[in-house]
C-alpha cells in the first residue's frame, strides 16, 4: 500500500475491542488482543513492547477482527487452541476446547501424584487435548483417547502426530462409542484414570453463535437432559478402573447434583465430589472407585 504508514499497536487493538463489543463478543478486549498477537508473532504477554503495526498486518487484523465479529469461533481464525501447556490445532468438524476444562485437566494431574507409570483413558476425546495435555505433563503414563466421530478423531490424529514429530509423548488413539460395553475391553481393571469431557448440554439450549454455527452438534448436545452420554461414562468408568481408581466427568452447570447422584446411586463408587468453575458455577463430578466391590457394584 503506497504511502501507508504504521499505526500505533495501541489504538489498532482499541478499535478491534470496539467492533468486537458492538458484535456482542463475550471477551472482546481479550479477543482482540489475541489476534493481535496471531498476526504478529508474538505472545499477547509481549504485546506491551510492541508500539506500531505495519499496513499489512493492520489489513490481516481488521479482517480477522470482522470474521470474529461474525462470531466465528477465536480458535478457528489462529487455529489453535491451550491446554495443560500445550496447543493443539482446531477448525470447523471439531469441538473447540473451553477454558474451564483445565480444571478437569489440573484435578486429574493432582490424582496421578505418586502413582508410577499410570494408564489414564480420556474418553470423548475430540480433538485429543486432554489425553495429550496429560501425556505431556506425565510422559511416563499410558494414554488412551477415545473418539467416535471420524471427523473429530481425524483432528486428534493430526495433533497426534504432530506432538510425537516434535519428540513429545505419545497417545493411543481409538474409534470407539462410550455407549459399547465392551470398549477398552482389554484395559478393564486396569486404568489409574479416567477423564471425560462428554457432550452434555441439554437439547434445546440456547447456546452463543459460536457453539451453535460451528461445533460439531453432536459434540455440544445430549439427550436425557443432557445426562445420555454422561450415564454410558460412569458404567465405562466403573469397568475400566482399578480398585481405587478415579474418574472425573465435565458436566453441564445444571447438573452439580444430578451427575454426582449418578456416581453415586451406581454402587460401585466412592468419594462423590463435585467441582465448581472460576465463576462458581458446578461444573465436574469426580469420583473413586470402591476398593472393595460389592456384589452390586461388581454387576
Amino acid at each position: 500500500m503506497a504511502g501507508a504508514e504504521a499505526q500505533p499497536l495501541r489504538a489498532a487493538v482499541r478499535e478491534a475491542e470496539r467492533v468486537l463489543a458492538d458484535a456482542g463478543v463475550a471477551s472482546p478486549r481479550a479477543d482482540a488482543e489475541l489476534l493481535a498477537a496471531h498476526v504478529l508473532g508474538v505472545p499477547r504477554t509481549r504485546l506491551p513492547l510492541v508500539t506500531e503495526i505495519d499496513p499489512v498486518a493492520a489489513d490481516e487484523l481488521r479482517r480477522l477482527v470482522r470474521r470474529r465479529a461474525e462470531r466465528v469461533p477465536l480458535q478457528h481464525l489462529t487455529g489453535w487452541a491451550a491446554m495443560g501447556g500445550i496447543c493443539v490445532a482446531v477448525g470447523p468438524g471439531v469441538f473447540v476446547p473451553r477454558p474451564e476444562t483445565e480444571l478437569l485437566f489440573a484435578w486429574g494431574l493432582a490424582e496421578l501424584q505418586g502413582v508410577r507409570r499410570p494408564v489414564v483413558v480420556d474418553l470423548c476425546t475430540g480433538s485429543g487435548v486432554l489425553g495429550l495435555a496429560v501425556a505431556n505433563a506425565r510422559p511416563d503414563a499410558e494414554v488412551h483417547a477415545v473418539e467416535r466421530d471420524p471427523a473429530a478423531l481425524a483432528w486428534a490424529r493430526r495433533n497426534a502426530n504432530i506432538r510425537a514429530a516434535a519428540g513429545d509423548s505419545r497417545i493411543r488413539l481409538h474409534a470407539g462409542d462410550v455407549a459399547d460395553p465392551d470398549l477398552l475391553a482389554d484395559l478393564a481393571g486396569m486404568v489409574d484414570l479416567l477423564l471425560c469431557n462428554p457432550p452434555y448440554v441439554p437439547e434445546g439450549t440456547a447456546v452463543p453463535p459460536e457453539v451453535a454455527e460451528h461445533d460439531p452438534e453432536h459434540a455440544v448436545f445430549a439427550g436425557d437432559g443432557g445426562l445420555a452420554v454422561i450415564r454410558d461414562v460412569v458404567d465405562r468408568a466403573a469397568r475400566l478402573l482399578r480398585p481405587g481408581g478415579a474418574v472425573g466427568i465435565e458436566h453441564d452447570d445444571g447438573h452439580g447434583e444430578a451427575v454426582p447422584a449418578l456416581l453415586a446411586s451406581h454402587g460401585a463408587f466412592t468419594e462423590v465430589t463435585d467441582h465448581a468453575d472460576l465463576a462458581g458455577r458446578p461444573r465436574f463430578a469426580t469420583a473413586h472407585l470402591r476398593r472393595t466391590q460389592t456384589p452390586h457394584s461388581a454387576g
